[in-house]
């Protein structure tokens, strides 16, 4: 277990979304959802972040933020597209200015669906990235490229959140918790 897995540090940029995936965000960082359980802390720095959740869809105004903020951070690094817009443009891919989701400006390495995202998902996309630190880790550990096994970042690749599986997880530890008392 690394630094990364004890505690993965996030970066959010909201690119265009309606705000509800961006309050899921927030709710899964509060005391209500406690995603500090998992030692996940939220930084306003991409040179500290190891994973970066983007909501919203990406349009020519906010493409080029949204690849400085990636090749801000060091490897290892994961992104996470919080939310439908993040993934395929969502309801708003038919719009003159939308290029579509955040695979159109970086690579994502894990897709969570949702509208709005619930912060169940949230937490359970997080897990996984930290997972996907840790292969990328073992691979500059040894002296590789971590981008490589992923550079073609299409949907075969990246890994996608069950949603009710996220809730079911997220209900369970809730009864369980809610048993220890």
């Amino acid at each position: 277990m690394s630094f990364a897995s004890k505690s993965p540090w996030v970066i959010h940029y909201d690119a265009s979304s309606c705000n509800g995936c961006d309050i899921e965000v927030l709710a899964a960082l509060c005391p209500g959802f406690d995603a500090e359980r998992f030692g996940v802390i939220n930084t306003g720095n991409p040179k500290h972040a190891d994973i970066l959740l983007v909501t919203g869809s990406v349009n020519e105004r906010n493409i080029k933020v949204v690849q400085e903020l990636y090749n801000q951070m060091i490897e290892p690094k994961a992104v996470v597209a919080c939310g439908c817009c993040a993934c395929t443009g969502g309801v708003f891919h038919d719009c003159y200015n939308v290029i579509g989701g955040v695979e159109n400006a970086v690579p994502v390495d894990v897709y969570a669906p949702g509208c709005a995202i619930r912060p169940e998902a949230i937490i359970d996309a997080v897990v996984e990235a930290v997972g996907i630190l840790e292969e990328k880790a073992a691979l500059l550990k040894a002296g590789k490229d971590p981008t490589t096994p992923m550079k073609s970042h299409d949907a075969q690749n990246a890994v996608a959140v069950p949603v009710e599986e996220a809730i079911m997880a997220a209900a369970a530890h809730d009864t369980e918790v809610g048993d220890a008392q």
